[in-house]
């Protein structure tokens, strides 16, 4: 009997301490939620640094920076731009994994990022499970040309030629692994051609070989080749993307001139380190949406040959899993090396 009460004392002793323990962990959950709602009600709470995995002067380096301005006006902390180019975005991504997850760092991605996670064997990194998506900043097409003194007045032409002449004709682009390359073999895949792709090092190489007409076609980025396409010395064949470029609206799209389901558009869009509060993505995402609706960003990005637009966070998740998805099918149906 004794023993029945010392136990029965003993288990409402238990029950006693778990309640306390349960008591004194919604507490601190309670101060912890309290702590990060009086953060995110804060922020931003300092300058807010900018990752950009190119070197300074690209595309996407200028594009961040411009709309950068902007940003730093709505939030009312500057926006600091930090280059930091590497081989698959590995040291950007390196850099941001050192910073807290609390929105005060921001990392550039892009189409090419896709292409890395599908492209290389094994990345430090994935972009799905270390990062958050907030928002796309711009979109911009890649472009088919040809020399201005080319035979070729249309797309179709070119098709139309390598299909006569099997292996006879090259493509020209930059670097093995870019979104200019891996376009080609794209075209090559959906218009069932046998040509050559020769990789350059750079623009201006590939530009130098389609004006001495050693490649009759090339595939690189509108803003890289609009000095000489608006100058004559490059005639523009077709865009990449699924709707013809404002800056160029005579010139069909790859599906319009008879390549059917080609769709590669670039994009450039911010993340943030994974962990982020919800509340701070999504304050981002608006501003930046407010931001690429300006006037005056939609004009200047028109200048650089690309269009402003915003996503939601959901929206830019699905397309990079979109992305990795396609370009890891191009690669594997083209029997392209992993690196």
């Amino acid at each position: 009997m004794m023993f029945k009460t010392v136990g029965r004392y003993a288990r409402a002793g238990h029950v006693a301490l778990l309640a306390a323990i349960v008591a004194v962990a919604g507490v601190a959950q309670s101060g912890q939620a309290q702590a990060q709602g009086q953060s995110v009600a804060k922020y931003p709470e300092r300058p807010i640094k900018v990752i950009v995995p190119f070197a300074a002067g690209g595309l996407a380096d200028v594009s961040i920076r411009f709309v950068s301005e902007r940003l730093s006006k709505s939030l009312g902390q500057q926006l600091v731009i930090e280059n930091v180019p590497g081989a698959g975005g590995i040291a950007a991504a390196n850099e941001l994994a050192k910073s807290p997850a609390d929105g005060h760092t921001l990392i550039v991605i892009s189409n090419g990022t896709a292409i890395s996670e599908a492209l290389f064997a094994k990345l430090p990194y994935s972009t799905e499970r270390d990062m958050m998506p907030v928002s796309t900043v711009a979109w911009f097409d890649m472009m088919a040309v040809t020399g201005g003194k080319s035979p070729y007045k249309t797309l179709k032409e070119f098709v139309a030629d390598a299909h006569a002449k099997p292996g006879a004709l090259n493509i020209g682009t930059i670097n093995p692994g870019s979104t200019q390359n891996l376009s080609a073999e794209l075209l090559k895949s959906l218009a069932k051609v046998d040509a050559q792709i020769v990789a350059f090092k750079g623009t201006p190489d590939v530009v130098v070989s389609l004006l001495r007409n050693d490649i009759g076609l090339a595939i690189d980025a509108y803003t890289a080749l609009k000095g000489q396409i608006d100058s004559g010395e490059l005639r523009a064949l077709g865009v990449t993307g699924v709707t013809r470029n404002p800056s160029l609206p005579d010139v069909p799209t790859f599906a319009e001139a008879g390549v059917t389901g080609y769709d590669v558009t670039g994009w450039n869009a911010l993340f943030v380190k994974a962990g982020t509060p919800a509340p701070i993505v999504d304050r981002l995402a608006k501003e930046i949406a407010a931001a690429a609706a300006m006037d005056d960003v939609k004009k200047k990005y028109l200048e650089l040959g690309i269009v402003a637009g915003s996503t939601t966070p959901v929206v830019l998740g699905a397309r990079l899993k979109d992305d990795i998805a396609k370009w890891k099918d191009v690669i594997e149906k083209n029997g392209i090396k992993k690196l």
